[in-house]
């Protein structure tokens, strides 16, 4: 396993009374969430907005400060090591962003975007050995090494996130997060960058952590998939389980707002009410509970655990073993 998280946690304070004595109140992001990513591994972690994805990984880059939990890389737990410690392996954890244009420095040139992390991590003796670098990466990406010597408001935004993943891949790294990385793109370029992705993460054989909303991209670029709620992780399997068999309730509604192009296929019967709960006053027991159909007072009162529900494929529910089994999407 490249990378083993268990009881990840980061919670944020929110508002409160400044007297003495006063309840401290926290937004819980991520509550307790626990997953592997295995050498070249696409693991997808899908949920709807504020569900915490994001938050995960932005722990994990140390980008944010985790509240508990361990997070394995390499043999190391890189929540807990000082930041001293942490910079050697920043290499081999690498983010693309989903904003490729407030990632990039508008002050500083392409050449100087990607030589800098080359110069931090010693990967380049000169600079004249940096430029051959990064020539090679811009090309790998698809854009003309000429234009290593532009600023980031000279591309569209497409190029700007193709730079935006030159720069992560300039260094070698183990391990992607890729935070949104196609939404914020135009629909006519999205298939491209998407494309290119998979490509280089294939050709260079590394993991990633792909953090998306959208399910039609999941279904392109995953091996497994793991869907948030309020913070915690409801179902994780393989892409094609997931897909075909999917367990938990809130799963199934994802699964069945998936735009198709033939409506007469069928969806995953889903009889859901309400909205979305708050992240701030998350409801007890299963934060689900509210909008569920099979909902029950146990679910009211009580966390459900994360158990095994066939080989690779786990569940958080009270109800696992009397969910039905959903039509193929």
């Amino acid at each position: 396993m490249l990378l083993k998280v268990q009881g990840l946690k980061t919670y944020f304070p929110i508002g409160g009374s400044w007297r003495p004595g006063a309840e401290k109140k926290v937004l819980k992001a991520v509550d307790g969430i626990s997953f592997g990513i295995r050498e070249g591994e696409v693991l997808s972690l899908v949920g709807e907005s504020g569900c915490g994805k994001s938050t995960v990984g932005r722990t994990l880059t140390r980008l944010e400060t985790a509240s508990g939990g361990e997070a394995v890389l390499q043999g190391q737990n890189l929540l807990e090591m000082p930041r001293s410690q942490f910079k050697p392996l920043r290499r081999h954890i690498q983010m693309i962003f989903q904003d490729p244009f407030a990632s990039l420095n508008p002050r500083l040139t392409i050449e100087q975007t990607l030589r800098e992390p080359l110069m931090i991590h010693g990967l380049a003796k000169s600079k004249s050995e940096a430029r051959q670098k990064i020539a090679g990466i811009l090309s790998e990406v698809g854009l003309d090494p000429k234009m290593m010597n532009l600023h980031p408001h000279e591309f569209s935004g497409g190029q700007r996130q193709r730079i935006g993943i030159a720069r992560v891949m300039i260094v070698s790294p183990s391990l992607i997060i890729a935070d949104e990385p196609v939404s914020a793109l135009d629909v006519s370029i999205q298939a491209q960058v998407l494309n290119l992705i998979k490509t280089l993460q294939k050709e260079h054989g590394v993991a990633m952590l792909f953090i998306s909303h959208d399910l039609g991209v999941v279904r392109h670029v995953s091996d497994r998939v793991a869907v948030m709620y309020l913070g915690r992780i409801v179902e994780a399997a393989k892409k094609a389980e997931l897909f075909n068999n999917p367990r938990h309730p809130y799963t199934r509604l994802l699964l069945a707002s998936i735009p198709r192009a033939d409506p007469t296929r069928p969806r995953p019967a889903v009889e859901m009410t309400g909205e979305p709960a708050s992240a701030t006053h998350p409801p007890p027991g299963c934060s689900f509970h509210p909008r569920c159909p099979l909902a029950t007072d146990i679910c009211r009162t009580s966390t459900p655990s994360t158990t095994p529900v066939s080989k690779d494929h786990s569940i958080a529910c009270h109800h696992a073993d009397s969910t039905n089994k959903a039509q193929t999407v």
